[in-house]
């Protein structure tokens, strides 16, 4: 029997694709500070899985999917989950007129001459580095997903850290 067209096609058909992070390979340092002032960094988040989503507000697949990362990120609760927008190279005005429109609680990390980006690698928008709760990388999200849907649920519950 013949599989369903949906069913066979890989997941960049679908707007996005899964490529694992390299073997061996350590997360590139991430302190940055949010556009409310405070700082981020990686080491502070250990016990937490952490999403880190490159994105801009010129990118459609970015704006489309940011209330399904914000969600993501309420639903989980910070205790648990930490996601950063980390912003690609534009002004703290137009990320401000942005986040004041769209009302995105997310911490948004501005990187205006694109260092972070090109540290971790990233070259798609958007991208979305995902961390386990042992501060291990997994996998890099490359394109645009509903991360409220079953197969953003699939990537991060084994990053999660346990229930208590």
């Amino acid at each position: 029997m013949a599989l369903p067209a949906m069913a066979a096609e890989p997941a960049a058909s679908l707007g996005y694709e899964v490529k694992p992070w390299p073997a061996g390979q350590k997360a590139p340092e991430l302190r940055a500070t949010a556009l409310d002032g405070k700082v981020w960094a990686l080491k502070d988040l250990r016990g937490r899985a952490v999403l880190v989503n490159f994105w801009a507000s010129w990118c459609e697949p970015c704006r489309a999917e940011m209330p399904s990362l914000q969600a993501l990120a309420q639903l989980e609760g910070e205790g648990r989950l930490v996601v950063l927008a980390v912003n690609h190279k534009e002004s703290a005005a137009t990320i401000a007129r942005y986040v004041q429109t769209t009302q995105l609680s997310l911490p948004v990390l501005p990187d205006p001459q694109g260092a972070l980006a090109r540290q971790w690698g990233i070259s798609v928008y958007p991208s979305t580095v995902l961390m386990g709760a042992d501060g291990r990388v997994r996998s890099v999200v490359r394109g645009e997903l509903d991360w409220t849907g079953e197969a953003a649920r699939k990537l991060i519950g084994p990053l999660l850290p346990p229930s208590r």
